[in-house]
């Protein structure tokens, strides 16, 4: 780390501990009454998306750990459940949902400026990976980032819609925290390999929507191990995990080269193979995840019974 210093009398005085106790001093103050209400007038105010139910984020902290690949699954194993299902790319600089889920084309502006998301596989996709050139890549800070994702977010007409999934990119910042500001997000399936910097950076972001306020379904443990193709045999690659210092496992994936073939030719595993063990985990995911849903509807229904 390269340590910051200023000239003084000819002198290089460290800046390093001056800033560190700005900082402190800064984040360690608190706010007054008349000053948070001030603050409170510049955050967004948080609403439902028009005919959407519930909103499910998939997430990390971690990149390269299948975190699209889960959420185009999923959002397809949803609706084959019979839900409809909207699947949204929260990934600005790196969409990836237009290949996964062979929807190329731009989407149409209706008469209310509201942009149609294309379907394919009974799942409406909407990305920033359709409104510029596969070639091109989007250089952006941070405040015309949050505006692309409320655009993409409230700047659509959805339709009805049973669940709203959103791929989000890896870190803590921007698209999570505009996400969670904007709209009401039902739960995160975090998704993670067994790797340590993997599962401890996938840590860091459940700790972040703990502190956002955000229900956590569970992880997805990917990539731990391979079925072996001539004896049907599970071949571990990690012995030993810290997976278990994360919220509940719901299911743990294989690594298959069906995985790969499918994801470049843009047909998701549990489209191409229904009946392989890698769709029956999906399968599973998707019961769990309806049946975590249900309950939280009969129990709304219930509070708003009782609250009458």
């Amino acid at each position: 780390m390269i340590e910051m210093c200023k000239k003084l009398n000819g002198r290089f005085i460290s800046m390093g501990p001056l800033l560190t106790n700005t900082l402190w001093r800064c984040y360690a103050t608190k706010l007054t009454g008349p000053q948070k209400t001030l603050m409170a007038r510049g955050l967004p105010k948080k609403e439902p998306i028009i005919g959407v139910q519930d909103i499910i984020v998939v997430a990390s902290g971690k990149g390269g750990v299948g975190k699209s690949t889960v959420a185009a699954n999923f959002a397809c194993s949803m609706a084959k459940l019979g839900k409809r299902v909207g699947l949204l790319d929260g990934d600005i600089f790196g969409p990836t949902i237009p290949l996964l889920m062979n929807v190329h084309g731009e989407p149409v502006v209706n008469d209310r400026n509201l942009m149609i998301p294309p379907q394919n596989y009974n799942v409406k996709c909407l990305s920033m990976g359709m409104l510029i050139p596969v070639e091109s890549s989007v250089i952006w800070r941070g405040p015309l980032v949050m505006s692309a994702i409320q655009r993409l977010l409230k700047g659509a007409d959805w339709g009805l819609l049973d669940v709203l999934v959103i791929d989000t990119p890896p870190g803590t910042g921007d698209v999570h925290l505009s996400l969670s500001q904007h709209a009401p997000i039902t739960g995160v399936i975090l998704v993670t390999t067994p790797h340590t910097a993997a599962v401890q950076v996938t840590l860091k972001g459940a700790r972040m929507y703990e502190k956002l306020n955000v229900p956590i379904f569970g992880v997805v443990e990917n990539m731990r191990y391979t079925i072996c193709e001539n004896c049907n045999q599970r071949l571990e690659f990690f012995k030993d995990s810290d997976i278990n210092s994360l919220p509940r496992k719901l299911i743990s994936l294989p690594l298959d080269s069906q995985i790969a073939e499918c994801n470049e030719s843009g047909v998701p595993v549990v489209i191409k193979y229904p009946d392989s063990k890698y769709s029956n985990l999906f399968n599973q995911l998707a019961e769990d995840i309806t049946k975590i849903l249900s309950e939280k509807s009969c129990k709304q229904n219930k509070d708003n019974n009782s609250s009458q």
